[in-house]
């Protein structure tokens, strides 16, 4: 499960615009090299490794070393995790609709009755 730290840094890491672009990118790709990403965005290249720096930091990317190349790739079990958390929170906020629908409901039903 997500401690709180853990999903702060991950989704402000993917709250950065440019960042979220650059995850569904990789993500559409399977796997891009360094340059490959930086060839895609109208920023320096060092903006570019500051971004996938901070993605890599939360965990967000894995990158590999093949020779000069740094190749990087989505964490699918950050992914998963984060699919983890939302499922929980659809689940959390459900139920509390349906609380509020059940009270709603009874407060409607009162009132008609008076």
């Amino acid at each position: 499960m997500l401690s709180d730290n853990y999903h702060t840094s991950i989704f402000s890491a993917l709250g950065e615009p440019r960042r979220l672009e650059i995850v569904e990118l990789i993500s559409q790709t399977g796997q891009m090299s360094a340059s490959d990403i930086s060839n895609r965005f109208q920023i320096t290249s060092a903006a570019i490794s500051q971004h996938l720096k901070v993605l890599r930091e939360a965990e967000v990317l894995i990158m590999e070393k093949q020779a000069q190349k740094r190749l990087y790739q989505i964490n699918p079990e950050t992914f998963g995790e984060i699919q983890e958390w939302a499922e929980k929170m659809k689940h959390t906020w459900s139920t509390r609709f349906n609380q509020l629908d059940q009270l709603l409901s009874k407060n409607n039903k009162t009132s008609s009755e008076s």
